[in-house]
């Protein structure tokens, strides 16, 4: 077996990353063609969803196909080699086989357990089987991989450990409350019509939105996908389909927006989110903390250019005596950070109104620049400014928003800077990996590695006990050429022999033959399905001195009727 699968998720690289390094369905397809046109290369196919993307190839050598693929990998993503390599991971022979059936388990995904990534992988293998780039290695091992999930969610609890990425997102969207309170009166636009934005719109009917609109670029897939939320028995949400043209307008009317397209760049962008928050949000007002005595601080304002300020000064929690300027405001900033900020501050500063009303703290613009600039003087010392001067964060309230965003594209759907809106709360594929981090895990998620080990095992047996089937066969079909050929030599011999006569002498030779090669052949599959049992083929080839060509056209009748049952399988489907 040489198995190898060299690719990156959400585990081994930032979504940044991943987002450049997404690949088009035209650029999904160009990799796999030129993967199996490569030398080390015989079969290839590539999963690719919104969190990984990984090339699983069949090599006969194992450094240079770690190279290849990677090289391919950087090209057809557009993401140089040396930026890429360090977010790659490399899995072979078994250890490639443990990595997918684990991730047909859910145990690699995002939200563990959930049982979307089963669908991938079958479109994986689909996909490699229509450009015929799946050989007899890659059909066993995603077929396999695909029982395998399915016995770990039929056998064990795993879905209660977790469950789909769209309701991983809705959750975190709302906040505490569950989906279904959440949801009660509102009204959805789903972008998308694939197999993501399906689920998530059938999510939220069965949640109980009271409408949900679906907008896609084919607007036939919209129609389609509209008319099956409307015929669902088990919802009576009103669904219907839209053009792409009028996303804005009827973003302007939705409570929740979720976006999971196969587009290369934005679908909505800040302005467009902006615009559709207009008139639905006031003006946010940030919450100031009583100063001892009970005024309000006043906050510093700069005319010399707030927006070159290294302190992001929407983000900072107001407390009594706290600014901008002061220690507490640089507190555990960088060397370089800090001298940007001294610069900002020599630029000068004012107070904002009447920085002396009744009771209020005074803060002094020239003492804090002078405590700066001795920061700035002293921390070359220690590289950094100590993380305990700064303040003591305050909880400040926010109003709910208006519109609720969840991006699961990669590349993202929705312009990053939409967390930044006021009345608009988005949750996209980089927040649910930061929030699954400390997900918890379930109690059967040991007995579903268990269950991995022991099919990696099998299948690993299985694989190594076919690898020597082809030799085998080459074997006995010698043996029978041999027997063949001494009875046309007895039958020279002896021409006058009878026919009840010759079919016994012919049928004790075969015997004896089979009798002397049954042990040795039984046994030698035995010790081939063992680790490190390949070399027993070898040993037997170069015993007999078989013919490798002869052992080489099994090989090929073997992988042929395996295509051929592929494609039966696959027509089966299809009707």
């Amino acid at each position: 077996m040489s198995l190898l699968v060299v690719g990156l998720s959400h585990r081994s690289a930032p979504i940044s990353v991943l987002e450049r390094a997404a690949l088009a369905t035209d650029a999904q397809a160009k990799l796999v063609q030129d993967t199996v046109a490569a030398e080390p290369a015989t079969e290839a196919a590539l999963l690719a969803t919104c969190n990984r993307i990984e090339l699983y190839a069949d090599v006969d050598k194992f450094h240079a196909g770690v190279a290849e693929l990677s090289t391919l990998l950087a090209q057809h993503s557009g993401v140089g080699l040396d930026e890429l390599t360090p977010y790659l991971y490399v899995h072979y022979e078994d250890r490639a086989v443990h990595h997918l059936f684990s991730l047909a388990c859910g145990l690699d995904s995002m939200v563990v357990g959930e049982g979307q990534i089963l669908g991938q992988i079958k479109n994986s293998l689909a996909a490699a089987q229509e450009r015929h780039t799946a050989g007899r290695l890659l059909n066993d091992l995603f077929q396999q991989a695909l029982r395998v999930g399915k016995r770990a969610h039929s056998e064990t609890g795993i879905d209660r450990a977790g469950q789909s990425l769209v309701t991983f997102g809705l959750e975190q969207l709302s906040a505490g409350t569950t989906v279904e309170t959440w949801v009660r009166g509102k009204r959805a636009l789903v972008i998308g019509a694939g197999s993501m934005s399906s689920l998530a719109a059938a999510t939220l009917a069965r949640a109980g939105i009271t409408e949900v609109v679906i907008a896609n670029r084919t607007f036939e897939r919209a129609e389609r996908l509209a008319q099956i939320l409307t015929e669902a028995d088990d919802t009576d949400v009103l669904a219907r389909a839209v053009p792409m043209e009028r996303v804005a307008d009827e973003l302007a009317q939705a409570d929740v927006a979720v976006s999971c397209t196969g587009a290369t760049g934005v679908v909505l962008t800040a302005d467009a989110v902006a615009t559709a928050l207009e008139g639905r949000v006031a003006g946010q007002v940030t919450p100031l903390v009583p100063a001892p005595g009970g005024a309000p601080e006043t906050v510093p304002a700069s005319p010399a250019g707030q927006d070159e300020c290294p302190v992001d000064l929407s983000a900072v929690q107001r407390t009594a005596g706290f600014s901008v300027l002061g220690e507490a405001a640089v507190a555990g900033m960088a060397a370089t950070e800090l001298e940007q900020h001294a610069a900002w501050v020599d630029k000068g500063v004012e107070p904002r109104g009447n920085r002396a009303a009744a009771g209020s703290t005074v803060l002094d613009p020239e003492a804090d620049t002078d405590a700066i600039n001795a920061l700035v003087a002293t921390v070359a010392a220690t590289g950094r400014v100590p993380e305990r001067r700064g303040p003591e964060p305050v909880e400040i309230p926010r109003p709910a928003p208006a519109l609720a965003l969840l991006d699961l594209a990669m590349p993202r759907d929705i312009d990053a800077s939409v967390h930044r809106l006021s009345g608009a709360r988005l949750v996209d594929i980089e927040s649910l990996a930061d929030a699954s981090a400390d997900a918890p895990m379930a109690a059967d998620v040991d007995l579903v590695r268990r269950i991995v080990s022991d099919e990696v095992a099998a299948f690993g047996a299985a694989l190594r006990a076919a690898h020597i089937t082809p030799t085998v066969v080459a074997l006995r079909t010698m043996a029978a050429d041999v027997v063949a050929s001494e009875i046309a030599r007895l039958e020279g011999r002896l021409p006058d022999l009878d026919t009840k006569h010759h079919a016994e002498i012919t049928q004790t030779v075969r015997r004896v033959v089979d009798k002397l090669l049954h042990a040795p052949t039984v046994r030698i599959k035995q010790l081939a399905a063992e680790p490190g049992g390949a070399g027993y083929a070898d040993a037997l080839r170069t015993l007999f001195d078989l013919d490798p060509e002869t052992v080489a056209s099994v090989s090929r009748a073997e992988d042929t009727e395996n295509d051929t049952n592929t494609e039966n399988a696959k027509n089966r489907g299809r009707a």
